[in-house]
């Protein structure tokens, strides 16, 4: 029997609207298969359903406006099916893409901010520690829990839209601090310390520690203490990816993990510490990898979670420094919000006029904007490499932002052998 307070009884019995109680009936459903005896205030929402699936997450979504349902807590979205920035990009049915367009819609109307981001914690108002939050999107998810140790379960579509419509969550999992302690060590004996090329080692890493890690909370010891937080993006969108990854603690760098013991919660990890190599990173970005170097290109995909101020920067200085012009397709995945600075600061101008695509609103693993997919793709994200396979029929090449950048001004596959 789930403990409820008046507020949720009224909201249960219809008092509040026909929205807010179905949205009620969902979550106390869900809080008692989770095992929660009781619902949790939540200060914000992130909501992955405005991605079109089908019929089904449309039906419920717009019957919820219907019902005059309203968000009672901030609440961003995640990417949708279409970059309503660049309609043009667009390449699937037109069916699809109204459909797509109702159901982004949909959630407007309930009162969701207009983010389309998966990377929610670029935006201003982030997160602070030990905020609750019912958030989706895996990437989203393990960044807020171990980044910004703010505190989230893995909400998927529908229970997600149902707590921004309470401000109500199950208080059980990675709500409750017992449960975030860490159950599993890795310890790095040789990661690469400097900057060159070493994005794409995050990303290996976080593949590695999601597939052995599963459902555990893994600990890291090991990396390089100048690690930044696009890198932790990487590493956490990767191992939330491969595993089910929600919260990791870095050692000596994220919140909750100042020290080993600490992370552990003085307690005994439940399985015998993973010694990770050099040499098991590379078979780990080798077994996504489907390229040779020297293999003819099509296209590059970098942003997934979408790329920050400080990733297009980077960009900018690979682009500066290549032998040439691009001679492939060059996407780049972003939120409105970081176009916009983009622009404001001439950024944007200049990657445009330099053959870069910059993609709002969604990313090109989900939804069809890439023109060549017959042939080899290469991207850094890992999350990415995992992915587009199944989902768009791609060859994928899995190389560091500077190899993807030397990779598209050769049109062949670029690897830094150094």
């Amino acid at each position: 029997m789930i403990e409820l307070t008046e507020t949720d009884w009224q909201l249960l019995r219809g008092e509040r609207g026909q929205a807010p109680a179905l949205a009620m009936r969902i979550l106390v459903r869900s809080a008692a298969l989770m095992g929660a005896s009781r619902l949790l205030n939540i200060e914000g929402a992130h909501i992955d359903g405005c991605l079109y699936h089908g019929q089904a997450s449309l039906d419920f979504v717009e019957r919820l406006v219907r019902d005059g349902g309203k968000v009672m807590v901030p609440t961003t979205l995640n990417v949708g099916s279409l970059d309503l920035m660049h309609p043009e990009l667009f390449r699937g049915d037109k069916a699809l893409q109204s459909q797509a367009q109702r159901l982004m819609d949909a959630h407007l109307a309930l009162g969701c901010e207009s983010t389309f981001t998966c990377a929610p914690y670029q935006l201003k108002n982030r997160p602070r520690p030990g905020q609750q939050l019912a958030w989706a999107e895996s990437n989203a998810i393990v960044f807020a829990n171990s980044v910004l140790g703010a505190r989230t379960n893995r909400y998927g579509d529908f229970i997600d839209l149902c707590a921004a419509l309470t401000g109500r969550a199950p208080d059980c999992g990675l709500h409750v601090a017992e449960n975030r302690y860490g159950q599993l060590v890795f310890a790095l004996a040789d990661f690469p310390s400097g900057r060159g090329s070493r994005d794409i080692w995050y990303a290996a890493l976080g593949l590695l520690v999601g597939q052995r890690a599963g459902g555990l909370i893994p600990v890291i010891t090991g990396l390089p203490p100048d690690t930044s937080e696009d890198e932790l993006k990487a590493l956490g969108a990767a191992a939330a990816s491969s595993g089910a990854v929600a919260l990791f603690h870095a050692v000596g760098i994220t919140p909750e993990a100042p020290n080993l013991a600490a992370a552990l919660g003085g307690r005994r990890p439940l399985a015998a510490t993973v010694v990770v190599t050099r040499d098991e990173l590379k078979s780990t970005r080798a077994a996504l990898n489907r390229a040779r170097a020297g293999d003819s290109l099509v296209a590059v995909s970098v942003g997934t979670p979408h790329f920050s101020v400080a990733e297009f920067a980077a960009l900018e200085h690979e682009l500066d420094a290549a032998p040439g012009p691009l001679r492939v397709d060059f996407y780049v995945n972003t939120s409105r919000f970081i176009l916009w600075q983009l622009e404001e600061s001439g950024a944007a101008q200049r990657l445009m006029r330099g053959g870069v695509q910059i993609v709002t609103d969604t990313c090109t693993y989900i939804t069809p904007i890439i023109r060549h997919t017959r042939g080899l793709v290469m991207t850094n994200s890992g999350k990415w490499a995992h992915y587009a396979p199944a989902n768009i029929g791609v060859e994928v090449a899995f190389g560091s932002l500077r190899e993807c950048v030397q990779s598209a001004v050769r049109g062949k596959v670029w690897f830094d052998e150094r």
